[in-house]
């Protein structure tokens, strides 16, 4: 178990690849804030316990000296500190198999441990949105202040869950502030990376943590993602048709991102930015 953190109160960003990262956004998001935030690794878990080896298979590989050796299956947790006086512990892994309520409970011991007192999820999920819009962010939160400041929607869904949903059940049972961003990234592209919706859940986390996120090449591969869509749905009438339909629809609410709220967030982030 990691010793407890004497530093400020740490927020938990996690991420899990499965069922809950469509375009592999959410786990693209946390791998890219370990890198350009020089996260240090504190532990992974073991995966034995948690793991249908035929269904997620450990990978052999061969390092520079012809030394095999098998890479398993885990979780990785990190911590960084991007700026003073924020922690951030890092959870990146896959969706266990067996022992969700187990793995939750490790998980969240170890973040107790370093100091966590708000637990962040992201996620991605197939949805019927358009790819030539703003990616629609949905959020569920036992802050309503957070939601409101953020301009965000609060999430109806209500059905089967996956891992994020049931860690941020067990943090909430813990009595920790929570919220699950999840960002909708369009069904007919479901193939990953979808690196557009990668972006913005990069910078919902530079609001909910007010701290400026280096986006790196992030922005142009998301530029570069929706001219290859673009491309791919002038090929095929069906799929334009479809594509304009789903535009219309989504021309007809009324859309966060023209909001006076989200010009207000906007323009703080490029604030941050220029003070970086």
């Amino acid at each position: 178990m990691a010793e407890r953190d004497v530093g400020p109160d740490a927020v938990l960003l996690a991420a899990f690849a499965g069922w809950n990262d469509a375009g592999e956004a959410a786990t693209a998001a946390v791998e890219h804030l370990e890198r350009v935030w020089h996260a240090e690794p504190v532990r992974s878990v073991d995966p034995e316990d948690y793991y249908d080896f035929t269904v997620h298979r450990p990978h052999v590989r061969v390092d520079e000296t012809g030394i095999r050796s098998v890479d398993w299956p885990t979780n990785r947790i990190s911590r960084a500190a991007p700026r003073p006086g924020l922690n951030v512990v890092l959870i990146r892994g896959i969706e266990p198999n067996n022992r969700w309520r187990s793995f939750c409970t490790e998980l969240l011991d170890t973040a107790t441990d370093l100091g966590v007192r708000r637990v962040i999820n992201l996620g991605a999920l197939l949805a019927d949105v358009p790819h030539t819009r703003p990616v629609p962010v949905s959020m569920s939160t036992t802050d309503d202040t957070l939601a409101r400041s953020l301009g965000l929607e609060r999430s109806r869904y209500e059905g089967p869950t996956g891992i994020v949903g049931v860690l941020q059940d067990a943090a909430i049972r813990r009595g920790l502030v929570t919220a699950s961003l999840w960002a909708a990234v369009p069904h007919y592209v479901a193939q990953s990376p979808c690196p557009k919706a990668t972006l913005v859940l990069l910078r919902r986390a530079e609001d909910l943590l007010d701290v400026p996120v280096p986006l790196g090449d992030v922005p142009e591969e998301a530029d570069a993602w929706q001219r290859g869509v673009d491309e791919l749905a002038t090929e095929d009438p069906e799929v334009a048709e479809y594509v304009r339909r789903l535009e219309q629809a989504r021309d007809t609410t009324e859309l966060p991102e023209a909001s006076g709220e989200h010009i207000a967030r906007e323009f703080e982030r490029y604030l941050r930015r220029r003070d970086e």
